[in-house]
């Protein structure tokens, strides 16, 4: 078995509850989903073994794991990965989509889900640690009240949407002007000029 993989680096976490953690990042290829404003790149690079893989992520310094994408729960042999960061006392979190919810999830120590308003008929996953939703517009409004409803999270924020580099923070405070126990969370990483 071998993992395919966009890139793996260390940083510290930009968005959300975890901001400013230093975490070593495991990007895996390939998603399935389509998003119009996505800025992620997730071609395949590279594939590891999961032997070759832990060896990668010993080699950093930090002792906490995200494993994103891409969409890293559509990713086999996530629980054989997940059972091995956990074994070497790795903090290990996932970042997803919310269109799959695979029983590894139950393992990992933290799960931020960031679902998508054009695909929210696919979006499966009840529970998170934290909803994390672009507002590309105003409609955003909507759909973070009926995601609310859907997956309990300890936390739930708005993020600004990126346009072309530039930052929307006006649509994100518009949004969160009409929603109630919602936070604005940045992508500090880019604001600061770090992966």
């Amino acid at each position: 078995m071998t993992y395919r993989l966009v890139e793996i680096f260390e940083s510290m976490q930009g968005e959300g509850r975890n901001t400013g953690r230093p975490c070593i990042f495991v990007r895996f290829a390939g998603c399935n989903l389509a998003c119009p404003w996505c800025d992620t790149d997730v071609t395949e690079r590279f594939r590891l073994s999961l032997e070759e893989l832990m060896g990668e992520v010993r080699g950093f310094r930090p002792k906490s794991v995200v494993l994103t994408g891409g969409e890293p729960t559509l990713v086999e042999g996530m629980p054989e990965l997940v059972a091995a960061l956990k074994s070497e006392g790795y903090w290990t979190a996932v970042e997803t989509n919310g269109t799959a919810d695979p029983d590894w999830l139950g393992f990992v120590d933290y799960v931020a889900c960031s679902p998508k308003q054009e695909f929210a008929d696919r979006i499966v996953l009840s529970h998170a640690d934290e909803v994390r939703v672009v507002a590309s517009s105003a409609a955003a409004v909507g759909f973070c009240r009926g995601i609310r409803g859907k997956i309990t999270a300890t936390d739930y924020y708005v993020s600004p949407c990126d346009h072309d580099g530039e930052i929307d923070f006006a649509t994100a405070k518009e949004v969160l002007s009409r929603l109630d126990g919602w936070s604005l969370s940045v992508q500090l990483h880019k604001i600061l000029g770090f992966r």
